[in-house]
């Protein structure tokens, strides 16, 4: 597997993903998504959004604001406790998570430790600046919000943030999102959209930066019905998982909810649907496992969580987390809004305050980059990287090749194919260079299908279609080409 600032090099020289402002020198934790990284990150929300909100008839979608009322944060309880441990180096002013430090340096997860226990084992280990060697100063809380103000006048009143995260906008439109829709418990509601965190020290490419993206859903049910109804779609699946113990098994999840370490079917299934997504699309079964939350590092809202992890060549990362959120978040602004955002049961005549049974929040950058670290082959034998993404979520589908540039017909019938594949799928047209050179350039652009126009061609009104993974061709007839990439792909 190539290494983290490799695979930034190559995504910078295949126009996936540049540095912002990089003309200026950049800045921390903020990337530019270039051609090839704009149409991937599409691709993979279109994906999400299709088979988990558009294929069910139990989830719909929204699109929030991401400035919100300061008041939904207090709510929340981001404004008081949404923070990391800053470290800042007293020679270099180097500022660093103490988390990321003790982890770094122990190769321990320290996830829900206390500010007092982060820096006794900073104190523990003797750690110094990574930067410098130097001594660190005493840390302090660092609040990850941006704060921003809204309207004419700075002032107090009008200061609020940039959201940390999308999924308070779906609890505070709860009510009218479930009135206008009609939905009956169990329902979720969805978005995708950006969220912003002020982190300390933004590292390893995309995965840690300061500007993302999530799709997140909060999925509600009655709390007296616990039983989830879709079960039987995945009970016998199997999936690797790391217990709260540090355990490692393969389980399946009718056995992980038989031995208790799934409390909640629904939550079971919803861990369990997004694990089969990420295997459906490419990612190799041994490269991605669950961890189970140890209850020192739950979240205040949590009684349960679960992430989905990628081996990336720095470790085992989260790319995907799952909470159970109870009713926390509607009871908090309940309580502060002082509106009634309750459900009623026209079957059993009570009002219920929706329990929040599973919220799968998904990071398209960290998806993007697990996807791209499976995808990645340096193929010794063709001589060039291959990038082995699924066909759905490649950049681009079809590569349309005249054998030769300086033959008149040839050139005509390409441009034609191309005309005519371009209004179903997004393809580029290529005749620059030998045909050798145009499928190393695709492999590496990870377009699945090169279609070749020949002196046959012309002809017999067929052309080659050439494989990326296997680089198998079959001959199709040019009036077939359009059904035979789609069922392809």
């Amino acid at each position: 597997m190539v290494s983290i600032d490799e695979m930034a090099v190559f995504c910078k020289k295949k126009g996936i993903v540049f540095l912002n402002s990089d003309i200026y020198g950049g800045i921390s934790g903020f990337w530019d998504f270039g051609p090839l990284g704009v149409e991937l990150k599409n691709n993979i929300k279109k994906e999400l959004w299709k088979r988990f909100v558009q294929q069910r008839a139990d989830v719909v979608g929204i699109d929030g604001a991401t400035i919100t009322n300061k008041k939904v944060w207090e709510a929340s309880g981001h404004v008081s406790s949404f923070s990391d441990i800053l470290m800042e180096c007293k020679k270099c002013k180097k500022k660093h998570r103490g988390d990321t430090l003790v982890e770094d340096t122990t190769g321990k997860n320290v996830d829900g430790s206390t500010k007092d226990e982060i820096l006794s084992l900073i104190k523990k280990h003797k750690i110094k600046c990574p930067d410098c060697g130097s001594e660190l100063k005493t840390g302090k809380s660092f609040n990850l919000m941006f704060s921003t103000n809204v309207g004419a006048v700075e002032d107090d009143a009008n200061k609020t943030y940039l959201r940390p995260e999308t999924a308070q906008v779906i609890f505070t439109n709860f009510k009218s999102v479930q009135e206008t829709s009609r939905l009956k418990l169990p329902f979720g509601i969805a978005q995708i959209g950006k969220a912003y965190r002020n982190e300390i020290s933004p590292r390893d490419f995309l995965f840690r930066s300061r500007e993302f993206e999530q799709f997140e859903i909060e999925y509600f049910t009655d709390p007296e019905k616990t039983k989830c109804v879709f079960l039987k779609e995945v009970k016998n699946m199997k999936v690797n998982i790391l217990n709260s113990k540090d355990k490692f098994s393969v389980e399946t999840i009718d056995g992980l909810i038989k031995n208790n370490t799934f409390k909640n079917e629904w939550h079971a299934y919803w861990n369990a649907i997004f694990y089969k997504w990420f295997l459906d699309f490419g990612i190799k079964k041994e490269n991605i496992r669950l961890r189970e939350h140890t209850k020192k590092e739950l979240a205040h809202y949590a009684s349960a969580c679960f992430d989905i992890e990628y081996k990336f060549p720095f470790g085992w990362k989260e790319i995907h987390g799952n909470a159970d959120r109870g009713t926390f978040d509607l009871d908090q602004h309940i309580k502060y809004s002082k509106k009634e955002l309750t459900y009623f049961d026209e079957e059993t005549k009570r009002k219920i305050v929706p329990y929040v049974s599973s919220e799968p929040s998904q990071g398209i950058e960290r998806a993007l980059l697990a996807f791209l670290f499976d995808a990645y082959n340096d193929d010794k034998k063709r001589g060039n990287v291959m990038l082995k993404l699924h066909p759905k979520l490649a950049p681009i589908k079809g590569a349309i090749f005249p054998l030769v540039r300086n033959k008149k017909a040839l050139v005509n019938l390409a441009k034609e194919v191309y005309d005519e594949l371009k209004m179903m799928f997004n393809c580029v047209y290529d005749s620059g260079g030998s045909i050798g050179r145009r499928y190393a350039r695709a492999d590496e652009m990870g377009i699945p299908y090169c279609i070749t126009i020949d002196f046959d061609s012309i002809k017999k009104k067929d052309v080659t279609i050439r494989d990326r993974d296997t680089t198998k061709q079959v001959r199709v007839k040019i009036k077939h080409l359009k059904s035979n990439l789609e069922k392809f792909i």
